[in-house]
């Protein structure tokens, strides 16, 4: 079981784009399928044998990359994300955010897709080209497809927000 979709968007996705300053249905959209796509919404913070991390599952290689090769070029970005993490927990083990932090997790992982200049956001609902923007800028390598990506969504997010 893992994070209510409905209060994932409403308390954390939404108010983090927000506060980045890049807040559209669309962006909110995507962030959801891909916590749905990468973890079932938070069923598992740190899968057994992987390395990969939260509700997004980002590795730390990618963590560091997104400071080192995009954060760093911009920095009053840097400092809005920056200001999402743990006073202390950051500079100990800056990683571990990733699984603790839900609006840091959330604004790393938006900077996933956000700092391929070619990136582009699709119609708000269409989930299969958010599902390409998956497959193409977050996981390129990864085995699962397109239609794997639409039916998490619908799984994990689209049937549970009707309910609600």
């Amino acid at each position: 079981m893992g994070i209510c979709a409905t209060e994932l968007r409403q308390w954390v996705i939404k108010p983090t784009l927000k506060r980045l300053g890049v807040y559209s249905k669309a962006a909110e959209n995507l962030l959801l399928a891909t916590a749905a796509q990468e973890s079932g919404l938070g069923s598992h913070l740190k899968p057994a044998g992987q390395r990969a991390l939260g509700i997004y599952q980002i590795h730390s290689l990618a963590h560091r990359h997104i400071w080192d090769d995009h954060l760093a070029l911009h920095s009053d970005m840097a400092s809005l994300v920056r200001g999402l993490a743990s006073q202390h927990d950051f500079l100990s083990q800056p990683h571990a955010e990733l699984a603790t932090n839900l609006s840091y997790a959330t604004a790393i992982a938006w900077f996933m897709y956000a700092r391929h200049e070619n990136f582009s956001l699709p119609k708000t609902n269409d989930i299969e080209a958010l599902a390409g923007l998956w497959k193409r800028f977050y996981h390129p390598k990864s085995k699962t497809t397109i239609t794997d990506f639409s039916e998490n969504f619908h799984r994990y997010v689209a049937e549970h927000e009707v309910a609600a």
